[in-house]
This record gives C-alpha cells, structure tokens and sequence, in this order.
C-alpha cells in the first residue's frame, strides 16, 4: 500500500468500514486526509456529527491530526441524480461522482490516491461488476484495505480501535437508495445516464463548497 501512494484522500461516512480503512492506510504509514461527501438533504445532521467524532477518534488511535473536509455532495450530485437518472443507477453515479470529488480535493492537498471502506458483495455499489464501474471515473489508484475482511473481522478491528459505538450510533442513511439498485453495471448504460447530467457543472460547485472541518 505504501509503495503504492504516500498520501490519499479517505471516503468517510459516519458506517463501520471506512473509519476502519482510514485507520488501516494510516497504519500502514501512508498519509491521509479525510472527506466527507455531505448528503444532506439524504441524511441528517446526526450522519455528520458522527464522522466527526469518527475522525477525531482514528487520530487520537494513531497519535496524529487527521485533517477532514466536508463536500456538498447531496445538494449537488444527488439532487441532480435523483432528478434526472435511471433510479436503479443512483448508487453507482453516485460512487462515480465521490471519486471525482476525491480527485479534486487530492490535487489540491497533493494526494496521490483515493482509500475507500470497500469490501466484496457488502452493498450494491460493492459488487465486483460495479466497483470496476465505479473506479473508472478517477485516474487515481483506489486503495482498498479492507477488500479481503468479511464483515466481522471489520467489526472486530473497529471494535479494537474504538469507532464500533460511534459508527452504530442513531443516523438516517441516504434516503435516495432505491429498493433495488444495479448489481451488474455496464459502462455504456452508465454512461448514458451521465449524459443527462452536467457533470462538469456539479463538479465546479462541489470544488468551490469544500470546507476544511475543525475537529
């Protein structure tokens, strides 16, 4: 992993996986810069305060600041993609658009890959077919620690390393899901949907409404 990139940009939501993955990288000697892609309206505040605390506490396990930036990803990419998309594409554009806002913030904090919490068949946008979907949007390495865990090994490190009871805390997830979602995505279908939508435009807000987060 360290060979590979000597900083990255981590995907954190307030789930078990991803404090767990940012732990990892860090771990493994990599620098890394947390980002949060906001959902709100999708979520709630209390989805937020929890990657708050999450991030501060991954810092105090690895005795070092853990930088953290908020995106506003449901106000620009979701808003969008429900509007306008195939429902049962949602979770894939919109794993595609986080990787493209983690490039964004890379070239600016001078990261050279993006860390996920990622691991097989977990979810819909995690299913082998989609993530080779997913990660086509970024040119940047995806590092994913966690690939080869089940969920109970993830459980037990976050356990270790104290995020387990801030992770379960009470929040909403993302509201946008559809009950069905694509397992098996194909790139041309996807990129059909991304033609309904003005990418480049959502892209400009997403880099002008970055927030550097005081933890």
């Amino acid at each position: 992993m360290v060979a590979l990139v000597s900083k990255v940009v981590a995907l954190v939501s307030g789930g078990i996986d991803s404090p767990v993955a940012l732990y990892s990288v860090l771990s493994s000697g990599a620098d890394a810069v947390a980002l949060h892609l906001d959902n709100r309206p999708f979520t709630n505040d209390q989805e937020v305060a929890k990657v708050f605390d999450l991030v501060r506490r991954v810092g105090e396990v690895v005795g070092r600041e853990v930088p953290l930036y908020l995106a506003p990803h449901g106000m620009v990419s979701q808003v969008e993609i429900g509007k306008k998309c195939d429902p049962y594409y949602r979770c894939i554009l919109c794993r595609r658009m986080m990787f493209r806002a983690a490039e964004i913030l890379a070239g600016r904090v001078g990261a050279d890959g993006i860390c996920t919490g990622e691991s097989v068949g977990q979810v819909a946008s995690q299913t082998m077919h989609n993530m080779a979907v997913e990660e086509n949007a970024t040119e940047l390495p995806i590092i994913r620690p966690l690939m080869g865990l089940d969920k109970t090994e993830i459980v037990s490190i976050a356990r270790e390393i104290g995020t387990y009871d801030i992770s379960t805390r009470p929040g909403l997830c993302c509201t946008l899901a559809p009950r069905a979602p694509v397992i098996r995505g194909r790139m041309r279908e996807v990129l059909g949907e991304e033609k309904k939508l003005d990418i480049p435009g959502m892209l400009e807000k997403i880099g002008e409404g970055f927030e550097r987060v005081e933890l």
